[in-house]
């Protein structure tokens, strides 16, 4: 008897701690995120009002944000925005840094055309006999020799640390298994360290 409730004690605790990790780990992070947006404009309305308000940076900034998304949407608005992102490029430093991001943010917004990820695919990286999952985003041809012989690479997207960091790598299209899974799946099952992953992947045509 001792030993069962034990063991029933020690199962009902297993199963709330697997449960209440996952919602104490996001309420961290959301008060993290609320503490970072809101330490960036509180100090301002600090300096203004003479006291401190709680929230108020964060709140500010929300709004700053749907402006600014309402500004974009419209034609004057992306005129704007276009013109003052012209203005930032001139900037050597910063233009680095902005193109980079900007391209990378722009390849997980479906609504970019041109840009974004063609695939979810499956490569033989980093060595042999090792696969990996990636996104594919672009072909190249690359002429070898005096005689100008063409070679077809694709170019793959492997994620090496959750998603926005990862290597750059080219292929020949027939190391590359184009899989049935769509980008927005793709993303899901790199965010979950591949537990999202489906039991059967199935090749489809590029």
């Amino acid at each position: 008897m001792h030993i069962s409730i034990r063991a029933t004690f020690k199962r009902r605790f297993l199963a709330g701690l697997l449960i209440s990790i996952p919602a104490i780990v996001t309420l961290l992070m959301i008060g993290w995120f609320f503490r970072f947006v809101d330490g960036l404009l509180e100090p301002l309305y600090y300096n203004i009002l003479g006291y401190h308000v709680r929230g108020i940076g964060f709140i500010s900034a929300i709004v700053i944000i749907f402006i600014i998304g309402i500004i974009s949407t419209n034609v004057f608005g992306r005129r704007i925005i276009g013109y003052l992102e012209m203005v930032m490029l001139r900037i050597p430093v910063f233009k680095g840094i902005y193109t980079a991001i900007k391209q990378l943010v722009d390849a997980f917004s479906p609504d970019v055309k041109g840009s974004s990820f063609k695939k979810f695919v499956v490569v033989e990286y980093p060595k042999s006999d090792v696969f990996a999952f990636g996104f594919l985003t672009k072909e190249c041809v690359v002429k070898k020799g005096s005689d100008g012989k063409e070679s077809c690479l694709k170019a793959v997207y492997i994620p090496t640390n959750n998603l926005y960091l990862g290597e750059i790598a080219l292929f020949r299209d027939e190391n590359v298994f184009y899989t049935d899974i769509t980008i927005d799946e793709g993303i899901k099952i790199i965010l979950s360290g591949g537990i999202a992953t489906p039991s059967n992947l199935s090749e489809v045509k590029k």
